[in-house]
């Protein structure tokens, strides 16, 4: 069995990942080990709170992982997403770990929208045909609890969804880093194809 690690920062709802990567067919270990995580042949980086604190808890573990990035794949969920991103504007203007190109940005206010973005949504995927989206379709629902927003070049986006304003659902650095704004273990049958889908190309 590969060794799929779930990064273990102090922030995130670490038991539902590991559950829906076990459901997926993975095993999964949750750690906050330095050398444990540079020796995993896959990362999961989860997440739920403000981009702040993440990087804050993250702490050295940032370069580990941005280290990592380049040998092995890495999927980041909701916060851990938006993590993998340069930037937020998230209470004042905070680093990312640079793994994605561009900012995470706050929905701005709109009648008829309530913040945060919560609940049911679809994907519209703008590359298909990846490995991650193996059997999975635009018009997919998903399930997201969230705030704020991925905002990259198309370059970058996998899938769009529409709340506000088209936002990326779906990123990746062109390359083996990738990041969902929703929870794939939430979601289903569909958010549990996704997860399966990432544990093949480890």
């Amino acid at each position: 069995m590969k060794k799929i690690i779930i990064v273990d920062y102090g922030l995130g709802n670490l038991r539902s990942v590991r559950r829906g990567i076990e459901k997926s067919g993975g095993v999964p270990v949750i750690s906050t080990d330095m050398q444990e995580i540079s020796s995993a042949e896959g990362i999961v980086l989860p997440g739920v709170g403000a981009f702040r604190d993440g990087m804050q808890q993250l702490g050295e573990l940032q370069e580990v992982l941005v280290d990592i990035s380049h040998s092995v794949p890495v999927l980041g969920i909701c916060l851990g997403m938006q993590m993998l991103m340069e930037w937020s504007e998230e209470h004042g203007i905070h680093r990312g770990l640079g793994l994605v190109p561009g900012f995470v940005r706050k929905f701005p206010r709109r009648e008829g929208y309530k913040i945060p973005h919560m609940g049911w949504n679809t994907l519209s995927l703008t590359i298909p045909d990846n490995p991650l989206f193996e059997g999975i379709q635009s018009g997919e629902f998903m399930y997201f609890v969230h705030s704020y927003y991925a905002d990259t070049q198309a370059a970058y986006t996998m899938a769009e969804t529409e709340y506000v304003c088209p936002f990326s659902s779906v990123i990746w650095n062109r390359d083996r880093v990738f990041g969902v704004q929703f929870h794939p273990e939430k979601s289903g049958a569909v958010g549990l194809r996704l997860l399966k889908n990432f544990l093949d190309m480890v």
